[in-house]
């Protein structure tokens, strides 16, 4: 008795292979993202503490 048709895994395969590009390229972006906000607050924070001594 047949089980039914073969499985697919080559299509699965490239899938996967895809949604895990997908994952890893929103990663690498969010944390892109998370760097570049660190140093423009750490640089708006330099400027206020140096406008800050400059009024002292």
């Amino acid at each position: 008795m047949a089980k039914g048709p073969e499985k697919n895994t080559k299509n699965k395969a490239l899938h996967t292979k895809l949604l895990n590009r997908k994952k890893t390229k929103l990663q690498e972006e969010k944390k892109a993202k998370a760097l570049r906000l660190k140093a423009l607050v750490a640089k708006m924070n330099g400027k206020k503490n140096s406008s800050e001594t400059d009024n002292i």
